[in-house]
C-alpha cells in the first residue's frame, strides 16, 4: 500500500518535471528550435490543429525555422497564426514555405526571460508540493483507518519527503539550465 503511493509520487511528480522540460523547450533563447512553434494553433478548416501537424519544421541555420506545409492553401493560415501569437516573429513566405527569423535577443528580453523561466520553475515547485500533500494525506488515511503502524507511517513521509526533495533538486537544475540558456549571449 505504502508501496503504490511512494510509486504514484513518483510517476506524478516526474511528470510534473517534464511539464516544466516541455513549456521550457517554448521560452525563446535566440537559438531556432522547432519547439518554439510546434505547438501554435493555426485555425485549418476552422479546426485548431498544432502546425506539426499540418507541416514540415526544420532549422536549416542556426537563426531561422523553416515550415514546409504539406497543404498549400494553409500558408496564409499557418502566418496568420505566427503573426497572432505572442513569439514576436515575422515570417516570410516564398508561396512554398515559411521562414521565420530569430533575432538577437536585447539584454532586457533576457531578464525578461529569465524571470519568465523563474516563474515557472516556481509554478512546478508548487506542482510537486501539491503532490507531496495529496500522497502524504493518503498514507495518512491509511493509518488512520490502521491499515500500517505509526512506524510505517513514519518511514513513509521520510521517503516521500526523500523523493520530494530529489524532484525539487531536478526541477532548479532544469530551470538553472535554462535560465543560463537564456542568458547566453
Amino acid at each position: 500500500m505504502i508501496d503504490d503511493a511512494l510509486k504514484n509520487c513518483r510517476t506524478r511528480m516526474q511528470k510534473a518535471v517534464e511539464a516544466l522540460e516541455h513549456e521550457l523547450a517554448t521560452v525563446r533563447t535566440g537559438r531556432a528550435s522547432p519547439a518554439l512553434v510546434e505547438g501554435l494553433k493555426v485555425d485549418y478548416h476552422d479546426t485548431p490543429m498544432p502546425l506539426k501537424q499540418l507541416a514540415t519544421i526544420s532549422i536549416p541555420e542556426a537563426r531561422v525555422i523553416m515550415i514546409q506545409p504539406w497543404d498549400r492553401q494553409a500558408i496564409k493560415l499557418i502566418e496568420k497564426a505566427i503573426q497572432q501569437s505572442d513569439l514576436g516573429l515575422n515570417p516570410s513566405n516564398d508561396g512554398a514555405v515559411i521562414r521565420l527569423n530569430i533575432p538577437q535577443l536585447t539584454e532586457d528580453r533576457r531578464k525578461e526571460l529569465a524571470k519568465l523561466v523563474k516563474k515557472r520553475v516556481e509554478e512546478s515547485r508548487v506542482a510537486v508540493r501539491n503532490i507531496r500533500r495529496d500522497i502524504h494525506e493518503e498514507v495518512r488515511a491509511l493509518e488512520r483507518d490502521h491499515k500500517i503502524s505509526k512506524d510505517d507511517l513514519h518511514r513513509a513521509e521520510q521517503e516521500l519527503q526523500k523523493i520530494t526533495d530529489g524532484v525539487i533538486k531536478e526541477v532548479d537544475q532544469v530551470g538553472e539550465r535554462k535560465e543560463a540558456e537564456v542568458l547566453a549571449v
